[in-house]
C-alpha cells in the first residue's frame, strides 16, 4: 500500500478545524477521522491520504509533504548525508514514527515509517 520514498501523505495547517473540514467536505466531498481536537485525517475513498493539523501559527509555503520509508533510520542518514537539515528528530505518533527536515532550498518535508512489531 505504501511505496518507499514516495509522496504518501500531505498535512494542511489550519487555524479553525471545523471550518476547514466544512470547506473541504463541501468543495471536494472529503471525509475526516477526528483523532484529537487538533488533528483530523483526510479520507478519500478507502484511504487516509492526509491530515488537517490545527495550529495557532500558520506556516507559509503550503502543506507539509510526507514521504514513506521502509527504513526510517536509513532515510534519516541519507537526508543528513545529502545536506538536508533535520528540524524535528524522529518521534512517535499513532501509527508510526517520523522526522522533519528542510532541503537546501528551505522546503520542509517529513518522512514516516510504520512502527516495527
Amino acid at each position: 500500500m505504501h511505496t518507499h520514498h514516495a509522496i504518501d501523505y500531505i498535512e494542511f495547517n489550519v487555524s479553525d478545524m471545523a471550518e476547514a473540514q466544512r470547506f473541504y467536505r463541501e468543495a471536494f466531498g472529503w471525509s475526516f477521522t477526528d483523532y484529537a481536537p487538533t488533528y483530523a485525517g483526510i479520507n478519500i475513498g478507502e484511504r487516509e491520504v492526509g491530515g488537517l493539523s490545527r495550529t495557532d501559527t500558520l506556516r507559509t509555503g503550503g502543506p507539509l509533504v510526507i514521504l514513506f520509508s521502509e527504513d526510517l533510520e536509513a532515510s534519516l542518514s541519507a537526508v543528513r548525508a545529502a545536506g538536508g537539515r533535520v528540524v524535528k528528530e524522529p518521534f512517535d505518533f499513532p501509527g508510526g514514527r517520523r522526522f522533519h527536515f528542510t532541503d537546501p532550498a528551505g522546503n520542509e518535508l517529513a518522512v514516516w515509517a510504520e512502527r516495527e512489531g
